[in-house]
């Protein structure tokens, strides 16, 4: 198992933070039009539930998989969306999502007077950490790629 890559984004679709590990394809296209697209699609992914669903659902979209990898979905109440991509393998990251924004985000970044929110996070520690922090995860895998 292991983990591809991680999106942080604000409510207006700005992407606060990128990181990779085990990302073995490339899209081929300037990493400004690859958040931008990640971001349509999580918008129209979560309108088309939102709209499909026979049941309210409390949570909405959480997830959804290829037959190559699985994108995890956490959205705060304040419109922060972060997004994980692993392998098949990983079963529900909510948790972890959670962390990460919670502990590490709002920690390091949100509560840091010298982090202007809405830019994109220049904070070498909320880098490290995080970087640490989804390292230490049980379905990271050193040996990917």
């Amino acid at each position: 198992m292991t983990v591809h890559n991680l999106y942080l984004f604000d409510r207006n679709g700005v992407c606060l933070h990128y990181s990779e590990w085990h990302r073995k394809k490339q899209a081929g296209i300037p990493k400004e039009e690859e958040y931008k697209l990640m971001y349509g699609m999580l918008f129209s992914i979560r309108s088309f539930v939102s709209k499909m669903s026979p049941l309210d659902m409390k949570d909405g979209f959480l997830a959804f998989q290829t037959s190559r990898y699985k994108l995890h979905y956490y959205e705060t109440p304040t419109g922060i969306k972060v997004v994980m991509n692993t392998d098949l393998g990983v079963g529900s990251i909510r948790d972890v999502l959670h962390h990460i924004y919670s502990a590490l985000y709002v920690e390091l970044v949100v509560k840091n007077p010298l982090c202007p929110l809405g830019q994109t996070v220049q904070s070498e520690l909320f880098r490290s950490r995080l970087d640490s922090y989804v390292r230490s995860l049980p379905f990271f895998s050193a040996r990917a790629g």
